[in-house]
Order: C-alpha cells, then sequence, then structure tokens
C-alpha cells in the first residue's frame, strides 16, 4: 500500500517532492528608473528569480551557480514599455492583403506573429490590442511557440452598419439581409452589430473567446470609407447593453471616438476609457476628469500630404485639436495612456519607438518614461478578473513581473536612446526571459 501512495504522489505532484532552483539573473550596478520616481537611483543589484524582481539592494547578492550575471555598470534598468493602442494584425499587413480573397488567414497570422517579435525587441513587453483577430497569435505566444509581447486582446471590434469598423468593400452586402458575413467579419476583425440584442451578443461573443476588454466604436474615423469623422455612433441603449455585459464579466468597454458629442453619450453608457478625443473641448474633457475615465491618446506621426485626397479632410480637425487636447489634459490631471495606432503600413512599425519623442511637446522625458510604463500599465489592470496576466507591470520593485529593458546610458538626460533599440536596448527580459542580450558580445 505504501508503494502504492508513494507512486500516486510521483505521477500527481513530482514538484512537492522534487524542485529545482529558479532561473536567476543578477543585474549589477544598474542604475535603476523604476517607473514612478522623476531620476534615477544609484547603482543598485537587482536580482531577477523565475519571472519576478526577486530582489533590489545596493549591497551584495547571492545567486546560485548557474545564474546569468550581467555588469550593468553605466546603464539603466527600466520597465519593458508598454503600447496601449496596437492593432497587431493590422499594423502587421497592407489593405490590400486584408481584402484580397486569395491571401490566407494562415498567411495573415504569420504576418502578425512577425510582427509581434519585432515588436518585442523594439522594448515594448506588453500591448494592448484594440481590434483585430489576435486571439490566436496571443495564444502562440504565451505558450512559448512564438516571441512576443503580452496582449490585452479586445477582440472583434464591435461596429454599427456604416460605422468606423464596417469594413465591407463595396460589393459585400449587409449579413443581417443577405446572409453572409463579410471577409473581415469572417476572419474576426469586427462585428457589425445594430440594435441591443446583437450589441449583447457581439460582446458576449468577444469575452466567449478570451477578451480583456471590449471596443466599441462610437464615432467617425480617418481610415474607414463611409462614414464623416463628425458623426456620432450607436444609440445610448446599445452602448448601454456592452457595458452592463462587460461589466457582469468584470472588466469595462472603450470606445473610439474623437467629438464632445460622441464622448459624452459614450460617458453617459458608462464607458471606462475614451481612445483618440483629439477633437474635445475643455467642457467634455472637464467631464472625463470628473467621471475618473481614462483617456487614452496617440500622437499623430503622417502629414496630411501623405493621405489619399478622401482622408485629408477627416485628418485636419484632429491634427489641429491634438496639441491642445494633450496639453489640457495634462493641466487637468486626466488619466492618460499612450499607444501607436499603426494600421495597414507595416513599414511604419519602425517609428513605435521614434514617435515617443513627440511627448516632449507637453512632457518632460521623466514623465514620458512614467507614462509609456507605469501609467499604461494601470490602464491594463482596468481589466480586472479579465486582464490574462497576473502581477505588477510597469515598475521595477522587488515582486514586480520581470519585464525590464536593459539600456545603455541614462534616457532621462538623452530621451533619443530610446528611438534606437536595436543599438541602444542590451538587454530585455519578458517574464524572466532573456530575449534579447548584446551586452556580453
Amino acid at each position: 500500500m505504501k508503494n502504492k501512495i508513494l507512486l500516486i504522489i510521483l505521477l500527481v505532484s513530482p514538484a512537492t517532492l522534487f524542485t529545482q532552483p529558479a532561473t536567476q539573473i543578477l543585474i549589477k550596478g544598474a542604475r535603476v528608473f523604476d517607473g514612478k520616481s522623476t531620476e534615477l537611483t544609484k547603482p543598485l543589484n537587482v536580482l531577477v528569480e523565475g519571472n519576478i524582481i526577486k530582489q533590489i539592494s545596493s549591497d551584495n547578492i547571492q545567486t546560485n551557480k548557474d545564474a546569468l550575471i550581467i555588469n550593468g555598470s553605466g546603464k539603466t534598468l527600466m520597465p519593458g514599455l508598454i503600447d496601449a493602442h496596437v492593432h497587431l494584425l493590422f499594423s502587421s499587413v497592407t489593405s490590400e492583403e486584408i481584402f484580397n480573397p486569395e491571401v490566407t488567414q494562415e498567411y495573415l497570422i504569420d504576418k502578425a506573429c512577425k510582427g509581434a517579435e519585432e515588436m518585442l525587441l523594439r522594448g515594448f513587453t506588453s500591448i494592448r490590442e484594440l481590434g483585430g483577430p489576435s486571439f490566436s497569435v496571443k495564444a502562440l505566444i504565451d505558450a512559448g511557440k512564438v516571441k512576443g509581447p503580452r496582449i490585452w486582446p479586445a477582440g472583434a471590434v464591435i461596429s454599427q452598419t456604416g460605422g468606423h469598423g464596417d469594413f465591407r468593400t463595396p460589393n459585400e452586402k449587409s449579413r443581417r439581409f443577405f446572409g453572409k458575413a463579410s471577409r473581415t467579419e469572417a476572419m474576426g476583425a469586427n462585428f457589425i452589430a445594430d440594435g441591443v440584442d446583437e450589441v449583447l451578443t457581439a460582446t458576449r461573443e468577444n469575452l466567449r473567446f478570451g477578451a480583456a476588454f471590449i471596443k466599441i466604436m462610437a464615432g467617425g474615423g480617418i481610415a474607414s470609407d463611409y462614414d464623416p469623422i463628425d458623426v456620432t455612433q450607436y444609440t445610448l441603449e446599445e452602448m448601454k447593453a456592452a457595458v452592463n455585459a462587460a461589466e457582469d464579466w468584470g472588466t469595462y468597454v472603450t470606445v473610439h471616438a474623437y467629438t464632445p458629442r460622441a464622448v459624452r453619450r459614450a460617458i453617459e453608457a458608462g464607458v471606462k476609457c475614451i481612445e483618440h478625443g483629439q477633437m474635445l473641448d475643455e467642457e467634455t474633457l472637464k467631464l472625463i476628469k470628473e467621471k475618473d475615465i481614462w483617456l487614452s491618446l496617440q500622437t499623430l506621426h503622417f502629414s496630411p500630404h501623405d493621405l489619399e485626397p478622401s482622408r485629408i479632410d477627416k485628418t485636419k480637425p484632429v491634427m489641429e485639436g491634438e496639441p491642445k487636447v494633450w496639453s489640457k489634459a495634462k493641466e487637468l490631471g486626466i488619466k492618460l495612456a499612450w499607444g501607436t495606432d499603426f494600421l495597414f503600413e507595416p513599414e511604419e512599425n519602425s517609428l513605435q519607438n521614434k514617435i515617443i519623442l513627440k511627448l516632449t511637446e507637453w512632457f518632460t522625458p521623466a514623465e514620458i518614461l512614467k507614462l509609456i510604463t507605469h501609467d499604461n500599465a494601470q490602464l491594463l489592470k482596468l481589466s480586472g478578473l479579465r486582464s490574462p496576466y497576473k502581477g505588477e507591470l510597469g515598475v521595477v520593485q522587488e515582486g514586480a513581473l520581470a519585464d525590464l529593458i536593459l539600456v545603455d546610458g541614462d534616457p532621462l538626460k538623452n530621451l533619443s536612446l530610446m528611438t534606437n533599440p536595436d543599438k541602444n536596448f542590451l538587454m530585455i527580459i519578458k517574464d524572466g526571459k532573456v530575449y534579447k542580450n548584446i551586452i556580453n558580445k
């Protein structure tokens, strides 16, 4: 009998009998930007054990004999970067590839996987995915089969007919009237949902597949063909339906919206975050502050002259409003997040780090680094029970998850170091695993 019990224990729970020391990484003598401070620390030793930051000390730290020891003298250790507005698949392919019926889903996913690895090697260890078929890519990354950042997915964007998320080509008919889903609906990029019942179903479908939060198109956009930038989308009742369904799952709704009218309706519906908002007036920004709502902004990186003629008029009020909104939102103390929002031009992805410098118009280098690490991490927390990863991110502190970058120099004195990750990011660690290490070469 004793032998049988021992056999059962061995089969069911070997970890209780045989333990191996966790993998350790010791970074010695680096100055630390902890994600929140305005200055770097004095030189410190930082021990990563398993997937967490185990110890931070100015004294010597003991390690096991197999630990990876890194000389961080003259370097800065900081949290991994976080992009709060990414379309992983849509930023990895062109619009022609999306709408080409001969292009397979497998090809598109492969491109997204390649884009995810490149993003991680630019130092972005976490992203908030704002719409598209990203569940399969996330699963591959989490299983260790593909290299990439942590992903908080929204799933398919939810749009009314003729809204910003209605991606149908001119020859694609309405699913409701003709019974056939459009190409992008079939691939999981969007739901075209009208009425409370359809919005509820679309929201619940996303949650069923693992959405960390829900994204609804509440107003017109730049990249869409049918809707002017000024239109308000979805009725109050439709948006409330999505909010209620998301809250039942312990998470929240964010909305794509630019104008005061669209944002005010979304706030009345109970959304917790606004994406974009570059056309907002001061009164609406004050309402956002009063209601303690997040504003997830971007820094536009293109010139109207680079756009198709049909897009120029749409873009103009957004670009004109951007500096005013950043400035006023900071002044009011609104909870701000930053993201890139690249779409359909894969060559733009290399700008992900470079456009960080655009924030210097409104923020100091320390404020910028805090925004793209600690602050963005607080928005990720809004997913609550639906957050796919448990633990503290966006900071360098004991007990936090080990998502780290070792920078060659001091980015608080020279923020441009962040724009050349190939050269200046000597080491990139995500979840305690080293994905890049050129310091010892």
